[in-house]
């Protein structure tokens, strides 16, 4: 089984079609076809089936192209890392982040690490928490940025904290629930989750914390771009961190409620998965996280 022949099964499957497969690598499409048929053959098994639209693949197919998307990255990981280590810093770096790392901690990671590694190129994807540890335990992001819960795995995962933040209850300026001085007054307020479902999030967190039953949903959202629109022009009430409610563009339109809770504790950090080796470039990364962080944290400090 050769790496070419595993590529263009990869090609076929991710484009839905052997065309697409020939235009990816290079190669006709009676070459590709030969190719898969071969790869078929040698496994007695059909890993792709034709339709009229394309193809798609078996539940062979999807076995193999899962492990060979896997050795692609690792084999181009050890390239990079092999690269690193003699001192030139080139790579890849996939970088799994909440929407709370979105914005607080990225954009300056970004830009300093850019500085100093303009040969590394960086991907970043905003995803839910939970979205973005499955995507850490299959190797497809190299670290993930974001809230540090209490049930973290701590055999599994590496965790490198980098700084406090509290998730405060927030609602657009004209909003009644501006009146509350409990968290028990929001108790029957729409609230807006951030989870992949009603059974998760902060908001339930921070009721549980009050040892109070968790409020109703409102909506559950999966970006930050939907949870500001949510908040800021709608009636619902959601907890977002103190450091984005007070940012002046988003103070604009939403306002912290005053209550006597004044929020629920959270911890960022970097994590990591435990079994894998943290290259020279991703060691870098971590560094230029804890200075932005650290940059944070310091314009809090500073008088207003």
């Amino acid at each position: 089984m050769k790496l070419a022949t595993l590529n263009v099964l990869v090609a076929a499957i991710e484009e839905g079609s052997l065309r697409g497969a020939a235009r990816r690598v290079g190669a006709s499409q009676p070459a590709i076809t030969k190719m898969v048929r071969e790869l078929e053959l040698e496994l007695a098994a059909p890993l792709l089936l034709r339709t009229s639209r394309g193809v798609v693949p078996t539940a062979q197919g999807k076995v193999l192209y899962d492990r060979a998307v896997k050795v692609d990255r690792e084999l181009t990981a050890a390239v990079d890392e092999i690269n690193q280590i003699g001192g030139r810093m080139v790579g890849h770096l996939h970088v799994g982040a909440v929407p709370l790392a979105v914005m607080l901690l990225i954009p300056e990671t970004l830009r300093t690490f850019g500085q100093e590694f303009p040969e590394v190129k960086l991907r970043v994807s905003e995803e839910l928490y939970v979205a973005q540890l499955q995507k850490l335990r299959s190797g497809e992001v190299d670290i993930t940025v974001g809230g540090i819960p209490d049930d973290l795995s701590t055999g599994e995962f590496y965790v490198e904290p980098l700084m406090q933040t509290s998730m405060v209850a927030t609602v657009c300026k004209a909003s009644p629930w501006l009146k509350a001085r409990k968290l028990s007054d929001l108790q029957t307020a729409r609230w807006v989750y951030t989870g992949p479902n009603s059974e998760s999030g902060y908001a339930k967190l921070f009721f549980e914390r009050h040892k109070l039953p968790a409020p109703a949903v409102g909506a559950v959202v999966n970006s930050t771009l939907a949870l500001l629109a949510l908040v800021s022009s709608g009636d619902y009430v959601a907890l977002m961190p103190r450091q984005i409610a007070v940012h002046p563009v988003v103070a604009q339109f939403i306002s912290i409620v005053d209550i006597e809770e004044k929020g629920y504790p959270l911890q960022v950090g970097a994590i990591l998965r435990s079994d894998s080796a943290v290259s020279p470039v991703l060691r870098h990364l971590i560094a230029h996280l804890h200075r932005a962080a650290h940059q944070i944290e310091r314009a809090q400090a500073l008088p207003s």
